[in-house]
């Protein structure tokens, strides 16, 4: 590819291509220095030209001007160092630049690796994805969350009984996403394991962070997890509810590509609902917690599990005695829906209920990805990225989902794509 003039360039680029993902990348010095320690200045010049949605080797050898067997071995090369996404659909592959956050952390830290420099890369990326106020804004202050929460199905009424009518969807319940699922695999939790080389990872268990369907495909071809059954997923996930862990996963209702089990104390996700108060970083199930105030006894263990400290125990004085009583009190506009609390607590005090307004997340990742582009005003950018990428029904569903975005958001996105949906109406006239 040549010598690299300015090396610095190369990364402020990669930095600016890796910003256009749905978890945003700004510019920092951590994040300047995690790319220098990942890329070499070539492997950056290379990396800064995939797209952020998986191109086929074939069409990317003729994008970047580069003989296909030479291309395909430095991208595999990255692929399994955790850089880029490599997917195979039958006998084709396909490459894209992998974000910092639900890719590049997640690649490296879910693996042991034997990295000289994993200290200072967990270092990196815990002052970059948990300290830095401009990417824990841009990233997580978002109505198009990249996570949800996952409600605990033991905690909601069995059979919808009698004052619960609400349905209960395959896409809420975590065994039916398991169970219906393509393909599992399993790696250790980014987070955790990042905190375990900083020394200070809780009692947590590692391997605990299940990929599904297609993204359990991309994490076996690039091996950074291992393949696991239906049964051994289940398995999982009881164990990980027996340690108090928070079900999160990819907020979509079709083809959930991750299942994560979080603690509190190492999340980053978690951190900036608590830490900062971004009270949409992770959205909530279709539940809320309910307290029976003869139930309970204000033992505050509801309080200490709560993983975004949303409970608070409350002391009141009743009666014509004064009797000082002390009941569970949930701040409703951090509650989760996860049903921790629930599980927890020993008097049964505590019940899941459903929200006055139901929460639906996007449909698929692609819509995701729409809306939080619209959200951003980077929608022209996304299109204009790799328009091939982008059929008639794919322009008649991003109508669709403008129609549904509020006005002033709406007319941001419209103005620069005119040209576009032009050029694409010219395009269906002229096809025969």
């Amino acid at each position: 590819m040549g010598h690299i003039v300015n090396p610095e360039r190369e990364y402020r680029l990669l930095q600016q291509q890796m910003d256009h993902f749905i978890t945003s990348a700004p510019p920092s010095p951590a994040l300047t220095e995690i790319l220098k320690i990942l890329f070499t200045p070539e492997e950056a010049q290379l990396a800064r030209q995939l797209p952020t949605r998986p191109m086929s080797l074939s069409k990317l050898a003729k994008k970047i001007n580069m003989e296909s067997n030479a291309l395909e071995d430095k991208l595999s090369d990255l692929a399994l160092r955790g850089l880029v996404v490599d997917v195979k659909k039958g006998e084709e592959r396909f490459f894209a630049l992998a974000p910092v956050l639900g890719g590049v952390f997640e690649f490296i830290m879910m693996r042991v690796r034997d990295n000289r420099h994993i200290t200072e890369l967990a270092q990196l990326f815990d002052e970059y994805l948990k300290k830095n106020k401009e990417f824990i804004y841009s990233s997580f202050d978002t109505e198009f969350s990249f996570a949800r929460t996952f409600v605990r199905e033991e905690t909601l009424p069995s059979a919808q009984s009698e004052r619960d009518n609400t349905e209960i969807l395959d896409w809420e319940r975590v065994s039916k996403i398991i169970e219906t699922s393509t393909n599992l695999s399993l790696g250790l939790c980014a987070c955790r394991h990042n905190n375990h080389h900083l020394g200070k990872a809780c009692s947590a268990p590692l391997e605990t962070c299940i990929s599904v369907n297609g993204g359990a495909d991309a994490m076996l071809q690039m091996q950074i997890s291992k393949k696991i059954t239906k049964n051994e997923a289940l398995k999982i996930v009881e164990e990980c509810k027996s340690q108090q862990l928070v079900q999160i996963g990819d907020n979509v209702q079709q083809q959930v590509t991750y299942l994560c089990n979080c603690c509190s104390c190492c999340c980053s996700l978690l951190n900036a609902v608590r830490t900062y108060n971004l009270k949409h970083a992770i959205k909530t199930s279709n539940w809320i917690m309910h307290v029976d105030p003869e139930k309970c006894k204000g033992c505050g263990t509801c309080s200490r599990m709560c993983p975004v400290n949303a409970i608070e125990v409350e002391k009141t004085v009743a009666g014509k005695e004064n009797t000082v009583l002390t009941t569970a009190k949930l701040d409703e506009t951090l509650c989760l829906g996860c049903g921790v609390c629930a599980t927890a607590c020993k008097s049964k005090a505590i019940t899941m209920k459903t929200r006055p307004q139901r929460i639906l997340p996007p449909e698929t990742a692609f819509d995701r990805m729409i809306q939080r582009a619209i959200e951003r005003g980077t929608l022209s950018d996304l299109i204009l990225e790799c328009p091939e990428k982008f059929s008639h029904r794919a322009f008649a569903r991003i109508l669709s989902l403008l129609e549904k975005t509020s006005p002033g958001k709406a007319l941001l996105a419209i103005k620069p794509l005119r040209s576009i949906f032009f050029q694409q109406a010219v395009k269906l006239l002229r096809s025969p």
